[in-house]
C-alpha cells in the first residue's frame, strides 16, 4: 500500500510504500512527462545489477515515455561525472529527469539539471540561488536510507581538480516528487547501509541543534530521530530472514524527514569535519560524519547557555546522545577512531584548516574555529 505523505515542512511531495517504484511511469506522466516524452534515468552500475534500473525504465516505457539510462553516477560525483551526464541528456534530448540511487545518483541528476537548463559549469552554482532559468522536472528515488537528497534542493558535487565538495543549492532544483520504496533498500550492500544510516542519524542530530533551526525544522528533526533511533538495529540486519521490512521503511522515512529538516535549516561542525576526511583519505561520507559526530556533540555541550547545548538542558543529556551514537557506530561496524583509517596526528593541522572553511561550520550552534577543529580531530584520533 502506498500513500502520499502529509507532513508539515516537506518541500518535496513524497510517495511512501513498498512497491511504489512501479508507479514511476504514471507519476511522471502526471507531473509533465508527456506521452512520447524523453526521460534521462540517472543511476549507477550496482543498481543496474540489482535490477532496479530495468524496473524503473520498464515503468516509464509502459507509460509511453522514451528512456535513456545514464548508469555512470559515481560516489561523491565530480564535475567530470556531471559533464558526462549532461552530454547523455543532450544526446537524448531529455525533457524530464529521474535520479535513482543513493545521494550520489540524485546529486548527479541535480547537477545535470543545473547545467542542462542554465549552462555554464558547476562552479557557477556553488552557493545558493544562482540559477536564473527554470529547470527540468526531476523525480528522485532513493535506494538507501541515508542522504535525504530526495528532500533537498542542494546538489553536492566535488570539483575534479581541487577536490572541494561544492554545495550548489537552488529551490528550482527541488525534485517534483520523491518515491520512497523500502523494497529498494533491501539490496544495498551492508557497508553502504551502515554508512548511509549513520549519515541520516547525523542529519537528524545536527539539524536539531544548528544555528538556523526553526520550529518546523526541529519538529522534522524530532520525528526523524524517533524513527531512526528505534529502527536502527533491526534495519541493519542482513536482508534475509529475519528481514525487518518495516524497520527499513522507518529508516527510509526517517532519512527523508532528516533531509527535509536540512532543507528547512542546515547542518554543523560534524559535516564540516567529515568533508576533508573524505577528500583527503577517501573515507565514505557517512562513516566520516558518524565518527566525528559524538565529538562534536560533546564540544557543543560545553558552550555557554542553552544555545551552546541544543541537545538538552544538561551536559549529561548531550553525553547520553553522544554515547547512543557511539553504540550505533558499533552496531553498524563502523570505526570510531581516525587511526583506523590511518589518519596520523600530523594530518590534524591540515584537516582543521580545511574544516574551518566548510560552509556548514558557520551554522554550528557553538562558534567553531580552526583551533576548535584541531581539538575535535585530536579527540577523534
Amino acid at each position: 500500500m502506498t500513500e502520499m505523505l502529509n507532513i508539515p515542512g516537506l518541500a518535496v511531495p513524497a510517495l511512501l510504500g513498498r512497491g511504489a517504484l512501479a508507479q514511476l511511469g504514471e507519476r511522471a506522466r502526471a507531473l509533465g512527462a508527456s506521452k512520447g516524452g524523453r526521460v534521462l534515468l540517472v543511476s549507477d552500475p550496482g543498481l543496474v545489477a540489482a535490477g532496479h534500473v530495468d524496473r524503473a525504465a520498464a515503468s516509464l516505457r509502459a507509460a509511453g515515455i522514451a528512456v535513456r539510462v545514464f548508469d555512470e553516477a559515481e560516489e561523491n560525483p565530480t564535475t567530470v561525472c556531471v559533464d558526462k551526464c549532461v552530454a547523455a541528456a543532450r544526446e537524448h534530448r531529455a525533457d524530464f529527469l529521474v535520479g535513482l540511487g543513493g545521494g550520489s545518483s540524485m546529486d548527479c541528476a541535480k547537477g545535470c539539471n543545473f547545467l542542462l537548463t542554465n549552462g555554464g559549469r558547476m562552479q557557477d552554482y556553488w552557493g545558493v540561488g544562482k540559477a536564473t532559468k527554470t529547470m527540468l522536472p526531476l523525480i528522485a528515488v532513493p535506494t538507501t536510507a541515508g542522504t535525504g537528497s530526495e528532500a533537498q534542493s542542494f546538489a553536492l558535487i566535488t570539483d575534479e581538480k581541487t577536490h572541494q565538495k561544492m554545495a550548489c543549492g537552488d529551490k528550482k532544483a527541488l525534485p517534483v516528487l520523491a518515491i520512497l520504496d523500502a523494497d529498494l533498500t533491501a539490496t544495498q550492500p551492508a557497508q553502504v547501509a551502515a554508512a548511509t544510516a549513520i549519515d541520516a542519524v547525523a542529519h537528524a542530530v545536527e539539524t536539531a541543534g544548528c544555528a538556523k533551526r526553526t520550529d518546523v525544522s526541529r519538529e522534522l528533526s524530532r520525528q526523524a530521530w524517533a524513527l531512526l533511533n528505534a529502527a536502527f538495529e533491526p534495519a541493519l540486519r542482513p536482508p534475509s530472514p529475519p528481514d525487518d521490512a518495516d524497520a527499513r521503511e522507518r529508516m527510509l522515512l526517517g532519512a527523508h524527514l532528516a533531509g527535509a529538516a536540512i532543507e528547512n535549516s542546515m547542518l554543523g561542525a560534524a559535516h564540516a569535519c567529515a568533508n576533508p576526511l573524505t577528500a583527503q583519505f577517501g573515507i565514505p561520507h557517512g562513516a566520516a560524519v558518524g565518527l566525528m559526530l559524538p565529538h562534536v556533540i560533546r564540544f557543543n555541550a560545553h558552550g555557554d547557555g542553552a544555545a551552546g547545548n541544543p541537545y538538552g538542558g544538561l551536559d549529561s543529556v548531550a553525553e547520553q546522545l553522544a554515547r547512543r551514537v557511539e553504540v550505533m557506530l558499533e552496531v553498524a561496524a563502523l570505526p570510531r577512531q581516525l587511526r583506523d583509517y590511518e589518519v596520523e596526528p600530523s594530518a590534524v593541522g591540515g584537516l582543521a584548516a580545511q574544516a574551518a572553511t566548510q560552509w556548514t561550520a558557520q551554522f554550528n550552534p557553538r562558534p567553531v574555529n580552526e583551533e576548535n577543529f584541531r581539538t575535535i580531530y585530536e579527540r577523534a584520533l
